[in-house]
């Protein structure tokens, strides 16, 4: 045999090899892959049916009313004194004037008095002072709440609640705080600027004034009065 022969053959032979391999190999792929797919098919019409009552595609009310934004002060919950849960929805039908409050302040005498004087003409009206202490402006709130209790009640006959010290301003301000900012934003931006900043909010629970730091409690009286319907 020539060697352009053995060479032709030679050729020949490794390329039908060649074609004999790949096409060994797709087929044997073809064939795992349809395999696959059966046991697929298979294992899906196999498994139970699960029925999924419709009430359960559907956002459930409580999921509803979580997601939902407050509406009014009435749907908060702070914490008293002592570290206690109150809901404030026990002031439904009331006026509430909401302060935050501070021992050591140059404000804290005149406000005190003041709102002591307020809440003994109208807390049988339907008036209630609910007090926040605060340590954000000049650390002048540095006591512990029963401190802070003692001040006020001691000092100036304060028998409206203090709750639980607070944070106003920031990421970690109380969520009541942050609401009513929301509702009602200060003259020169939302946050608090000052000790005794004040909130006025109607029987319903809704935002309804706002008042700076250095506006005294009794120059406030007509506007509580007309909330009352006095």
């Amino acid at each position: 045999m020539s060697r352009y022969a053995r060479n032709l053959f030679k050729f020949k032979s490794t390329n039908f090899s060649f074609i004999s391999y790949k096409t060994t190999r797709f087929y044997s792929s073809q064939f795992l892959t349809n395999r696959l797919r059966f046991h697929q098919k298979k294992a899906l019409f196999n498994s139970p049916v699960v029925i999924v009552p419709r009430e359960n595609l559907l956002p459930s009310r409580a999921m509803a009313t979580q997601s939902a934004p407050p509406k009014s002060i009435h749907e908060f919950t702070v914490k008293d004194a002592k570290g206690n849960d109150v809901d404030l929805s026990i002031y439904k039908g009331k006026v509430l004037l909401i302060v935050n409050v501070a021992s050591q302040c140059g404000l804290t005498n005149s406000n005190y008095t003041e709102l002591t004087k307020l809440y003994e003409k109208y807390k049988d009206q339907g008036l209630e002072i609910l007090a926040f202490p605060c340590n954000q402006f000049g650390s002048q709130e540095p006591g512990t709440n029963e401190q802070i209790q003692e001040f006020a009640c001691t000092r100036f006959k304060a028998e409206y609640p203090i709750f639980d010290k607070v944070d106003v301003n920031g990421a970690n301000a109380a969520p009541i705080y942050k609401y009513m900012k929301s509702v009602k934003g200060g003259l020169f931006g939302d946050s608090i600027k000052w000790n005794f900043s004040k909130f006025l909010v109607d029987k319903e629970g809704n935002v309804v004034d706002r008042y700076a730091p250095t506006t005294s409690p009794l120059s406030i009286e007509k506007d509580i009065k007309k909330l009352l319907g006095l």
